[in-house]
């Protein structure tokens, strides 16, 4: 079920380099790190109530696996991703538990999905890194029957995220060519303005959108930080490129800038955040959501 015209844009290639690999690598700490915006999700399902559910940007699968359970035997929910690596590990995790949930190696945003064929669509951070939003919404859009149900969770600003961008912040003296995170581009932070994603929705022909702050505890294990910090987000992107000694002195420097958030053998932070949620406007049999 691959998509075998997916281009390779930047995010193909991010998502099926070093990044995909690595959250495959970290896939149980991220996964316990981002449980509770999971449990915001499906908490949406009826228990045994069957339908038909999309979990955009899947990953390695935890979401779709978790809808799949609550649906019952007369449910279906997909996963989507870019990242082959991921997928890959998603349909792993998928066999061995035994679970009928399937999974899609595609760009959500051009993928010619079955016309009106979910009740459901959700995602867990896997939305903002669209290179062109409004196509891609208007792509789910066009997946989506009347009245369906969108609801994902993105992230704030980088500036109500603090521990998100503390590794790139510490190392940015030590490694002048660290990449930067340009306004509404691709990425984490793209979403950060909710008058954006109203109108990126609006645009894409979903409706009612209603968009609401959350403010979340998030917890992983001390033991897992410097992995965490060196093999993920900007400075992960090119701290291999480094010599032995300056990545000794870099990660020694990131290190120690993550000290307020260690309690223990615990690392605590809040993750800022939207939870929005929108319903597919109604359109004529025949006609193009606008």
């Amino acid at each position: 079920m691959d998509d075998a015209r997916q281009t390779e844009s930047a995010q193909a290639l991010h998502w099926n380099g070093l990044a995909g690999r690595a959250w495959v690598e970290a896939q149980d700490v991220l996964d316990q790190m981002l449980k509770p915006f999971q449990e915001l999700l499906v908490e949406a399902i009826v228990p045994g109530s069957g339908g038909q559910v999309l979990d955009v940007g899947c990953g390695t699968g935890s979401t779709t696996l978790a809808v799949g359970r609550l649906l019952g035997a007369n449910g279906r929910c997909v996963g989507v991703d870019i990242s082959e690596p991921m997928i890959a590990a998603a349909r792993a995790r998928a066999e061995r538990e035994g679970s009928p949930v399937s999974f899609i190696r595609a760009d959500a945003q051009t993928h010619a999905f079955a016309p009106a064929s979910f009740d459901m669509i959700i995602s867990r951070f896997g939305v903002m890194f669209f290179e062109d939003p409004i196509r891609a919404f208007a792509n789910l859009r066009h997946a989506a029957r009347n009245d369906a149900e969108l609801r994902f969770v993105a992230w704030r600003s980088a500036a109500e995220n603090p521990f998100m961008t503390t590794a790139e912040r510490a190392a940015a003296p030590l490694l002048p060519d660290m990449p930067t995170r340009p306004p509404d581009a691709p990425g984490q932070f793209a979403f950060a303005d909710q008058h954006r994603v109203h109108r990126i929705l609006e645009e894409s022909g979903w409706g009612g959108a209603e968009i609401r702050p959350i403010d979340v505890a998030c917890t992983l294990p001390e033991t897992a930080m410097v992995y965490y910090l060196t093999r993920l987000g900007p400075l992960g992107s090119i701290l291999h490129e480094a010599d032995a000694p300056m990545r000794a002195r870099v990660i020694d420097t990131v290190r120690a800038a993550f000290d307020p958030y260690v309690h223990g053998a615990e690392v605590r932070f809040t993750a800022a955040c939207w939870m929005v949620r929108a319903e597919a406007r109604s359109v004529s049999r025949g006609e193009a959501p606008a």
